[in-house]
């Protein structure tokens, strides 16, 4: 039996009271009322940040349930996959009859509309291996030996740029755990990989993003108008803050140890003369996010 929705204390029940403690009820409930209202603050329905919300906070449903099962409802319009065009499949397999399912009469010919079914399949991925073989010759001349080097863009390490980039991908964006990387690339590209393996490609990708990363952060200060906000987040297992500072055509993240206005400082540099949109000010715990320390005007969301 699910809860009484109806109020514990009425207004019958407080007429019978003295007047004092009508005044205290009214008081308490009150109070009661303004604490209900201050849990259910959100940054979706008020003014906070987001940063204040935890990331995988649930939200609470509001509509109230309807009652009916989950899923398609009875009558609801179909949603197939389309059919892609003939000539752009792999194969094609042609099936007819070969007699008749009543009377047994062998059958000729062909359906000029047949029946379409079509299955999607992912063909087994097998790693394309090149070997750039140095070779190592001997002058007839002098005797010093001298050896081959590899073409012009070839990696050092044993990992192509494609694959240096989905491992990148597979840590940064899908949030996977090195051994997790290692195992999906084993069982399910057939690429032998290891958790130590995974880091120095890791650090491949890294050294690849960085002179991008710098060309854009470079840019900040240039930026008549940006969008900044801080989220907490962890470096290893020590607290940190990750930045986000927008512009109109791309998006720089910083992670520091501190969410205080020098990191404003750090990236924007004393050359900034546009307008930051971010939070409150008291998103600073040490109240040094103002106009005249940074030379900028600032804009509550």
């Amino acid at each position: 039996m699910g809860m009484s929705q109806e109020p514990l204390v009425t207004e019958e029940l407080i007429s019978r009271q003295t007047p004092e403690a009508q005044a205290i009820i009214r008081a308490l409930l009150a109070k009661l009322n303004e604490l209900e209202a201050r849990i259910k603050k959100s940054p979706r329905n008020s003014s906070l940040p987001p940063s204040t919300e935890h990331p995988h906070a649930k939200t609470q449903a509001s509509k109230e349930k309807s009652g009916k099962k989950a899923g398609g409802q009875l009558g609801h319009e179909k949603h197939e996959r389309s059919l892609v065009p003939v000539d752009q499949c792999q194969s094609v397999i042609t099936v007819k009859p070969k007699s008749c399912r009543r009377c047994g009469t062998r059958l000729t010919g062909a359906d000029p509309e047949p029946l379409r079914h079509q299955i999607w399949e992912i063909p087994e991925i097998k790693p394309a291996v090149t070997e750039y073989q140095l070779h190592r010759l001997t002058c007839p001349c002098c005797q010093n030996s001298t050896c081959g080097e590899l073409p012009a863009g070839v990696p050092q390490c044993q990992a192509g740029p494609r694959l240096v980039a989905l491992t990148a991908l597979l840590m940064g964006c899908f949030k996977q755990s090195k051994r997790r990387v290692a195992l999906f690339l084993e069982q399910v590209l057939n690429q032998p990989c290891s958790a130590g393996w995974v880091v120095k490609l890791q650090n491949h990708a890294t050294a690849a993003l960085t002179p991008p990363y710098a060309e854009l952060a470079a840019q900040l200060p240039t930026e008549p108008v940006l969008g900044s906000d801080d989220s907490p987040a962890k470096e290893a297992r020590t607290k940190s803050w990750l930045w986000t500072f927008v512009a109109s055509t791309y998006t720089v993240f910083a992670l520091r140890s501190t969410r205080a206005a020098t990191v404003l400082q750090e990236m924007l540099t004393d050359a900034f003369d546009g307008v930051v949109n971010c939070g409150q000010f008291e998103n600073d715990p040490h109240g040094s996010l103002d106009r005249r320390s940074m030379q900028m005007p600032l804009h509550n969301s």
